[in-house]
């Protein structure tokens, strides 16, 4: 599984980079918001935990143009901010699928709380898609009469 981290917090990049990798997940990475959008379009991640606050294009811009690009829509996006919980309903609305406030406990405990939503996510997201395929499978063929 391919996280993009977009973080523009060379610190914070790392520590979730290396949090993330230790976990198994293939990680890339983007500074601002621009190269994010690249990133995206190019890798086709299946998660991608995105900043609010980045250079170039901020998050909401990023989350906005990945929502509204067929190729990147269905890629669920965990916002990262240290802004507080007072934007996270209209993050969600647009299109967040999880929300995440940055503080020194996001990195506490070996990234503990990042890996549980992390894999919350993509286990949500597994669980659609074997239930898309089961229903899919389970179909009767028409029979002519």
């Amino acid at each position: 599984m391919t996280i993009l981290l977009v973080e523009d917090s060379r610190f914070l990049r790392v520590a979730s980079e290396r949090a993330l990798l230790k976990a198994g997940y293939e990680v890339v990475s983007a500074s601002d918001g621009e190269a994010a959008l690249l990133t995206a379009r190019e890798r086709i991640p299946n998660l991608i935990l995105l900043d609010m606050m980045l250079p170039k294009l901020d998050g909401l811009g990023v989350l906005r143009a990945l929502k509204h690009d067929p190729q990147t829509a269905d890629i669920p996006v965990i916002v990262l901010t240290g802004l507080g919980k007072q934007n996270e309903w209209k993050l969600m609305k647009e299109g967040a699928t999880a929300f995440l406030t940055k503080s020194d406990s996001l990195l506490a405990d070996n990234s503990e709380t990042l890996l549980q939503v992390v894999e919350s996510v993509l286990g949500k997201q597994a669980t659609e898609k074997s239930t898309a395929e089961i229903s899919v499978s389970t179909e009767q063929p028409a029979t002519q009469c």
